[in-house]
């Protein structure tokens, strides 16, 4: 057996509760963490030659030819860039998500873009994991700790932010419209966060309350 088979996620022992809670329906929403997610924390200089100078074929840089796009630049929005997700967290700060495995990988091609460059890319893989909440009455539940405007005039796919839920420091990702959003969050406080999201997501396991 690898070390890879003994891997437990912090909220691994949950799976059949967070099924549990989970219901369908106009007022349904479903929990579920997504282990082990690679997440890469991206610095530099946005307008250093890496993103601008001397580009490749097609006028991009060595970091978006890497990435297959360009970085976002917008605040606290969302890239997709093949099986990567580019998340802006700060004007020479991303994080690079991808699938479970990805990160050596993801982090030598980056590495190699970067060069000499100043900046740095680091595995942060272990540092959080991610929670999914998703359905009708998703939103809603979120909006009963978190003082952003989740309204989606305001937020939506392709948006993310870092924020306070519950009093606990997340990162948010708006992943759909449906919607379904991504709560990554470190690993010593993912049972709290977890508890805290089942008892707001309570009242939606039953028929909504008429006169």
């Amino acid at each position: 057996m690898t070390a890879d088979t003994h891997r437990r996620s912090p909220l691994g022992h949950l799976a059949d509760v967070l099924a549990a809670h989970s219901t369908g329906g106009e007022r349904g929403v479903r929990l579920r963490e997504v282990p082990f997610l690679a997440q890469l924390d991206l610095q530099l200089d946005p307008h250093g030659p890496a993103t601008t100078g001397a580009p490749p074929a097609g006028g991009w840089g060595r970091i978006a030819a890497a990435l297959g796009s360009p970085l976002p630049t917008a605040p606290n929005t969302v890239i997709e860039a093949g099986s990567l997700q580019v998340l802006w967290l700060g004007p020479q700060e991303w994080l690079v998500l991808g699938p479970d495995g990805s990160a050596g990988a993801s982090a030598d091609l980056l590495r190699a873009a970067l060069a000499d460059e100043p900046g740095s890319v680091v595995d942060v893989s272990a540092n959080r994991t991610t929670l999914e909440l998703s359905g009708p009455a998703a939103r809603q539940v979120l909006e009963k700790g978190c003082s952003l405007d989740l309204h989606p005039r305001a937020f939506g796919p392709g948006r993310c932010a870092q924020t306070l839920l519950g009093k606990v420091q997340v990162i948010l990702h708006q992943v759909d419209a449906e919607p379904t959003y991504r709560l990554l969050v470190r690993g010593s406080f993912a049972q709290y966060l977890t508890d805290w999201l089942l008892d707001a997501m309570e009242e939606y396991r039953h028929p909504r309350l008429t006169p």
